[in-house]
């Protein structure tokens, strides 16, 4: 059987474990990165006016938020990290620690599912007046050593291409 690349189990993961949301990859082998891209959705039944980060005002019934993780080669990737909820490096073809893996697939559940709410609240109530989703690096580092001691010093690999 063949070993696992951090794209396919990060894959296997996110069909596993996340399954109210929308995720999807995307490997950029020039880049020496993955992009761990998801969507919230929510109904504007009031057709409240939303302008988002960029200043495009919408109206839409349903709205769309879009963000996303970067796992990055810090020796060859060119990052923006405010471009991104979150920049998690890796170490080249070695990869990355499983545990880590499996923390990040559990703690972005956690933010998804906040983030969910949040949204709704942001289309309900009055006094809230800004939406983003919430990344703590303190409680990602949680969710990682609840899999540290299970997982062991199990490496999985960077995709060859």
């Amino acid at each position: 059987m063949k070993k696992p690349t951090m794209l396919t189990y990060l894959d296997q993961l996110i069909t596993k474990d996340i399954t109210e949301y929308d995720v999807a990859l995307d490997w950029n082998t020039r880049n020496h990165s993955i992009e761990v891209v998801f969507r919230l959705f929510a109904e504007n039944t009031a057709h409240e006016q939303i302008d988002d980060a960029t200043g495009t005002v919408s109206e839409e019934e349903i709205i769309e938020f879009e963000d996303g993780v970067l796992f990055y080669n810090p020796a060859k990737t060119s990052v923006d990290e405010n471009d991104y909820l979150a920049v998690i490096p890796y170490e080249g073809k070695k990869g990355i620690k499983q545990y880590v893996l499996d923390g990040f697939v559990t703690y972005l559940n956690e933010v998804l599912t906040e983030g969910q709410s949040d949204l709704l609240d942001f289309l309900t109530e009055e006094d809230q007046e800004v939406f983003e989703l919430k990344w703590s690096d303190e409680a990602f580092e949680r969710a990682v050593e609840q899999y540290q001691k299970a997982d062991g010093d199990t490496y999985i690999a960077y995709p060859s291409y």
